[in-house]
């Protein structure tokens, strides 16, 4: 009862989170949308509270912060966002509950994943919303948006969120993991 209790705290941290970092950016679209603050909170809720949590986050995220503020706009891109986003919070937290071992090198295979799993994720859904209203995805477009536009946010990734999972293995509150997980408790 305790763990979801402070897993629930958390995961509402981590949207609070979402809802507030793209205000530092939000003054210039084009910033934002290269930097990605609202995925940061994601990933860190899948890693530290588990998928559950990270996915839920991920979906809500986008809507809530669309419908409270008017951005992202809610149609295409906080809809698809929002199913990017709950790849990334499913996708981390699945892989790095499962790893083997929870160290640097399982969060950046776990991190790497998640994000080409959600870019894929983002496009299909973005091809299937501009679909639906006559427009077309192209894949020269889908590569622009998912990947070079976003470098910068994808560097910010990961350089920061190992860097905050060992500062949180080193004060002993999100510590690593040293081998396999017993299955019957997974």
């Amino acid at each position: 009862m305790h763990t979801k209790i402070k897993n629930l705290t958390l995961a509402a941290l981590f949207l609070a989170l979402g809802l507030v970092l793209p205000f530092f950016t939000g003054q210039i679209p084009q910033i934002g949308s290269m930097l990605l603050p609202m995925h940061l909170p994601v990933f860190l809720c899948g890693l530290i509270c588990g998928w559950q949590y990270g996915a839920a986050v991920g979906f809500v995220v986008p809507l809530l912060r669309s419908v409270l503020f008017g951005m992202p706009p809610l149609f295409p891109t906080a809809t698809s966002m929002a199913f990017e986003l709950l790849t990334y919070g499913l996708v981390v937290g699945l892989l790095y509950s499962r790893s083997r071992w929870q160290c640097v090198r399982a969060l950046y295979r776990c991190l790497i994943a998640a994000m080409l799993a959600g870019r894929a994720v983002w496009g299909v859904v973005q091809a299937v919303l501009l679909g639906a209203t006559g427009s077309s995805l192209t894949m020269q477009v889908f590569m622009a948006s998912a990947f070079l536009n976003a470098i910068p946010g994808i560097i910010v990734q990961l350089i920061l969120i190992p860097v905050v999972m060992l500062a949180l293995n080193r004060t002993g509150l999100v510590p690593f993991r040293k081998s396999q997980p017993d299955a019957r408790k997974v």
